[in-house]
């Protein structure tokens, strides 16, 4: 059909109908591109999405392996720290024992300093010695203050010297006393004494008597042993080491709770 054939109304219309279709088939085409293009983003941001949960992954896996390590850490920070309370209880009860001891130690201190004031007179004038042995005090008495040689019977000087030793002894509340007699090692030859072994503990005991029932000391304070031989504080080669071994000693006894504890060391059937 030519165009020049139609009347100008159909003309018209038919150029208005091909103006409509180029129209619409333009706006076909740039919405599909705009779809392609919205879907394009979509992907990249599908892909972008994607790389961030696996960064989170990523993410999530080490701070699990961190939360775990701290884990294992914390536990290992409570074993030390109970061993450290073990430990510290542990220092400080040998702090306290430490200190007892030290307490201890300046009370025997304080005591010892007082008994040598108060005998002073006595060792200046030879009558005794004050010594330490084995953190213990000890009042020495040579034998030939005391007795004559090879009996057990207080000369009056002897006694005189135990009255005036009494007298110290009595002051120091809450301590007792052991009386040990000491000899040298010549054997004795004598009916009454078959060895030293008796002549040392029937001097202890006599000494012990007279300390109870006349210098008026309690008897749950004094206890006697003989030693004969067995201690001596000097050779015995020489006469002057042999006379320094024949001797009475009265022994200042450490308390009950100066001794050590030994509970922990007796077992659940001792004593039975």
């Amino acid at each position: 059909m030519r165009l020049r054939s139609l009347s100008p109304v159909l003309l018209l219309l038919s150029l208005g109908a091909l103006g409509a279709g180029c129209y619409n088939g333009e706006n076909e085409l740039r919405r599909i591109a705009e779809l392609e293009r919205d879907l394009s983003a979509a992907a990249d941001q599908r892909a972008e999405l994607e790389r961030q949960l696996e960064a989170l992954r990523a993410e999530n896996e080490a701070l699990a392996a961190r939360l775990s390590a701290l884990g294992e850490d914390v536990e290992s920070l409570r074993t030390r720290a109970s061993a450290l309370e073990g430990d510290l209880s542990a220092t400080t009860r040998e702090r306290d024992e430490l200190r007892e001891r030290e307490r201890q130690a300046n009370e025997r201190l304080a005591t010892f300093r007082a008994m040598l004031e108060r005998f002073r007179s006595m060792i200046d004038s030879g009558r005794l010695r004050v010594s330490n042995v084995r953190n213990r005090m000890v009042v020495e008495l040579p034998d030939n203050v005391l007795f004559d040689s090879g009996q057990a019977e207080l000369k009056p000087e002897g006694a005189a010297t135990l009255s005036e030793v009494a007298t110290v002894l009595s002051s120091i509340e809450g301590r007792v006393f052991q009386i040990a007699g000491h000899t040298d090692n010549v054997p004795i030859r004598s009916r009454r004494y078959g060895s030293n072994w008796e002549l040392s503990t029937a001097r202890a005991v006599v000494v012990a008597r007279y300390l109870i029932e006349t210098a008026g000391m309690t008897a749950d304070r004094i206890s006697a042993a003989g030693y004969a031989d067995t201690v001596p504080i000097e050779s015995n080669d020489t006469e002057e080491g042999r006379a320094r071994n024949r001797r009475i000693e009265i022994v200042l006894m450490p308390n009950l709770d100066e001794l050590p504890d030994l509970s922990s060391l007796m077992g659940s059937g001792a004593g039975s």
